[in-house]
């Protein structure tokens, strides 16, 4: 199967936002996988971050592009496997809870590889509020919070009563049966009363390390 049969690839992304590329995974077969790592390979000037990716896609990508960075736990990879050097405000993600940490990995791969200072905070749900405040010299020092939570959603709102820089908001498909995978703590964050919070769509990690760095990203 040609490449061009299963996706045009946008290249020239990085040049013209700023940002590169990333290929979505799920979805995909392992063989198309596969056939876009290797007209990726032939671009090492452009760097391509891999999105959702399983143990058998993964495994498809680091065999055209064995050096290429992988994160397990995130389902990410990117190549080439240089990080840029961090400039601009500091990003701090914080994960409600170990059941969130997929989700909560995928937001710091992409916050560092597109060029921002990331830090992760985990197990820092509300159920343990004395874990939450313990980390608040760290969320007051931050450019911006990615809060990364499922259940009833509502440490995003928490967080933002207590900080002065935006929050994203990340709900994911954590929780039982009225969490209704991910859509509970989603409209909790819509409607949280702290100012300040946008909100991304369910389990999207990377959508919410990308805004994160375009926000923190260095002015001027």
């Amino acid at each position: 199967m040609a490449d061009d049969d299963i996706a045009e690839l946008d290249l020239d992304r990085g040049a013209r936002r700023g940002y590169p590329e990333a290929i979505y995974c799920e979805g995909k077969s392992v063989d198309q996988v596969a056939a876009i790592a290797e007209r990726i390979a032939r671009r090492p000037d452009v760097t391509t971050i891999f999105t959702r990716a399983d143990e058998a896609k993964a495994a498809a990508v680091l065999a055209v592009l064995p050096d290429a960075f992988h994160d397990p736990v995130a389902r990410a990879l990117v190549w080439p496997p240089r990080m840029p050097a961090p400039s601009g405000e500091s990003v701090l993600i914080a994960c409600a809870g170990t059941s969130d940490l997929p989700v909560a990995r995928e937001a710091l791969v992409t916050a560092r590889h597109l060029g921002r200072r990331a830090e992760l905070v985990v197990d820092v749900g509300i159920a343990g509020l004395h874990r939450t405040l313990a980390k608040l010299d760290a969320f007051r020092a931050a450019g911006v919070i990615v809060v990364v939570a499922g259940m009833d959603g509502a440490l995003p709102g928490l967080i933002a009563g207590l900080v002065s820089c935006p929050v994203i908001a990340v709900p994911t498909s954590v929780g039982y049966g009225a969490a209704f995978s991910g859509l509970a703590p989603l409209l909790t964050m819509l409607n949280a009363c702290a100012p300040g919070v946008g909100v991304v769509n369910i389990d999207n990690g990377y959508g919410a390390g990308h805004l994160a760095a375009q926000i923190a990203a260095p002015r001027g």
